[in-house]
């Protein structure tokens, strides 16, 4: 996009682009997202950024009636298997407050340099300064939906002080964290979340969402003691336990439907999936987060898929009938893979064998998934064992930053695990939109959208999962 086409954008409120860009007016010193109910400002006042930490790193601070900061993530990172998408997958899953610059140059194979120098030459923003946005987005989230204390808020949102935190909301919101807190929506009152009652959340995606096929998907796949999923259709609450870096967490989505109105009310709005999360750790809310939108694929772009495939004779009718559908990740690549590999049934068992009970169950959710170390040392014969110590050792990587086709160059040299296999890893586990199901025949017209194309099929029934 030009930066004419953008200011269109930015004048019709088109909220098909929140998150693709942000806009900032320099007579206000605000940055927004393309969808701001605010009063369009002229065209010579405006200056427009691929991302927040850009906009602030200008000098401008985020907008308090359009929240730039809650918009969806680019669909453009899922996409793109270069460098510079791979950093932002890893970025948004915390790397850097986990592991800095350094760990996420080593992850991408490059030296810290070149990943700093490749950011900023085309996003306006390095790796610092992009994971500083999101620890502020973070430490939002959780002043305006907790009641942790502010100095347990500013190290779990991945801050090294108190002074850097406090710094840090006054830049970008112009407020102390305090204020922050008292300007929650709906009042000081609103706020409701404990450690033992979770974190709620609104996870935003952008345009049409189509949640009962993914609900049931997700039904239909859920390992007893790992998952569950209740209520009737419409209504259904998915629940599970998930592995994360300081700790672990039982986390919910309920499943929405209808139309739902974006925050900013433009044009094409998108809407959300209201969540909670019980983390024993909330250090972990960045990650868990980015885990369960690549699961439920919320940073999807669904014009973009369903412009290219409607323009097939045999999609059109089933992306007009279910616009906005979505190809679900994984909340866990490793567990995934082992699930693409053993089936559910198979899945179920590994659990009751090697998985780590809770200290305390939640409902029926009694386990975690094992770690694949111990699935290698367990079962260390046959496909399981080759694909789990091929992962605990790193000869298979799946994390966010991993090089899709080196993941399954690298797959498909382990004796038992064949290409339906792989092509499930490569969909699930590594977020691919663009996967063609082996032994089908899949045309190349519908790139680079061809796994959106197999769930089109696949809910209409045209194949078989």
């Amino acid at each position: 996009m030009d930066e004419e086409t953008r200011y269109e954008a930015v004048r019709s409120r088109d909220g098909r682009f929140d998150g693709a860009f942000f806009f900032a007016v320099r007579t206000t010193g605000i940055y927004c997202r393309p969808s701001c109910p605010a009063v369009t400002p002229k065209r010579h006042n405006v200056r427009f950024f691929r991302t927040a930490a850009a906009a602030q790193g200008s000098g401008f601070r985020a907008c308090r009636r359009c929240r730039p900061d809650a918009v969806p993530g680019s669909a453009e990172w899922n996409a793109r298997a270069d460098v510079v998408g791979r950093a932002m997958r890893l970025i948004g899953d915390g790397i850097v407050d986990r592991e800095g610059v350094g760990g996420l140059a080593d992850r991408l194979g490059y030296s810290a340099r070149q990943v700093q120098r490749q950011l900023t030459a085309e996003l306006g923003a390095g790796p610092v300064a992009l994971a500083r946005a999101q620890r502020a987005h973070t430490a939002r989230v959780l002043l305006q939906t907790t009641e942790l204390p502010i100095t347990e808020i500013a190290f779990a949102s991945g801050f090294a002080s108190v002074r850097q935190f406090n710094d840090t909301v006054r830049t970008v919101y112009a407020t102390t964290p305090s204020a922050l807190r008292e300007a929650a929506p709906g009042g000081r009152g609103a706020r409701r979340g404990s450690p033992a009652a979770g974190i709620p959340l609104r996870l935003a995606h952008r345009g049409p969402y189509q949640a009962g096929p993914v609900f049931d998907l997700l039904e239909r796949e859920a390992v007893p003691g790992v998952e569950e999923v209740t209520g009737a259709p419409g209504a259904r609450t998915y629940r599970r336990t998930l592995r994360l870096p300081y700790g672990h967490a039982v986390v919910a989505v309920e499943e929405r439907t209808g139309a739902t109105a974006g925050a900013g009310g433009g044009a094409h709005p998108g809407g959300w999936l209201d969540a909670r999360l019980r983390l024993t750790d909330p250090r972990d809310l960045t990650t868990a987060v980015q885990r369960l939108r690549r699961l439920f694929d919320l940073d999807a772009d669904p014009y973009a898929v369903d412009e290219r495939l409607a323009e097939d004779p045999r999609l059109a009718p089933l992306v007009a009938a279910r616009p906005g559908l979505r190809s679900p990740g994984a909340a866990d690549p490793a567990e995934a893979a082992v699930r693409a590999l053993v089936g559910t049934a198979g899945a179920e068992r590994l659990v009751q064998r090697y998985g780590k009970a809770l200290d305390a169950a939640s409902g029926s959710l009694t386990h975690l998934f094992p770690e694949v170390a111990v699935l290698a040392e367990a079962e260390p014969d046959g496909s399981l064992g080759v694909l789990a110590a091929a992962l605990a050792d790193g000869t298979v990587r799946l994390d966010p930053g991993a090089d899709r086709d080196d993941a399954e160059a690298a797959l498909r040299a382990l004796p038992g695990v064949g290409p339906a296999v792989v092509a499930a890893i490569r969909v699930r586990a590594l977020g691919d939109p663009d996967v063609a199901a082996p032994g089908l025949d899949i045309p190349d017209e519908w790139r680079p959208w061809r796994s959106y194309a197999v769930r089109h099929l696949l809910v209409e029934g045209e194949l078989r999962n």
